[in-house]
């Protein structure tokens, strides 16, 4: 286990792509785990959209692997998410997959950045969310797309704002463990 908390503070190219591969499938799984037991206790996909659980992996995987892999896994969940599963929805999926693939590049490009951790997760979700309302303000106003209201922008941070939470305790967290127990 050691060896594995060593190679992500310091990865190679060959443990950044099994990252990347576990950060995809994990941004596919843990939303579909989410969503069964938010079904299960009656809310529907509510506890996806309340903790956000896509996000994590990708913004975790940008810090170790970088800007390239985490923009990739970020851009590729998303779709293969929708392939698999029907989720997000076709309404939503470009402006999801945007979102999610500027959490990975921004936290990529944080990485190595004398920023306390936490403020590296902020301005990475920060940037996904810009990003992700910039197209949707494009697609509605220039593009007249209807499917997507523009108070969804406000609507999400306010639902998601405990998963929000979550990601600025836990991916510190994480990411000083890794760097703790690789420095061993």
């Amino acid at each position: 286990m050691n060896e594995i908390i060593k190679g992500l503070a310091k990865p190679t190219v060959r443990v950044k792509t099994v990252a990347t591969v576990f950060a995809v499938v994990a941004a596919v799984a843990f939303p579909q785990l989410i969503h069964l037991i938010s079904g299960a206790i009656g809310l529907e996909t509510a506890l996806g959209e309340i903790l956000l659980p896509m996000h994590l992996p990708i913004i975790l995987l940008g810090h170790f692997a970088g800007s390239y892999f985490g923009a990739a896994a970020g851009f590729i969940a998303p779709l293969l998410s929708f392939a698999l599963t029907g989720m997000p929805g076709v309404a939503m999926l470009p402006f999801i997959t945007a979102e999610i693939c500027v959490y990975g590049l921004v936290s990529g490009l944080l990485k190595d950045k004398a920023i306390p951790e936490i403020g590296k997760v902020a301005l990475s979700q920060l940037s996904g969310r810009l990003v992700r309302a910039v197209i949707i303000a494009a697609a509605i106003y220039l593009f007249g797309y209807t499917k997507v209201d523009f108070s969804v922008v406000f609507t999400s941070i306010k639902t998601g704002l405990t998963g929000i939470i979550l990601q600025l305790i836990i991916i510190p967290f994480v990411i000083g463990a890794v760097k703790r127990f690789g420095d061993e």
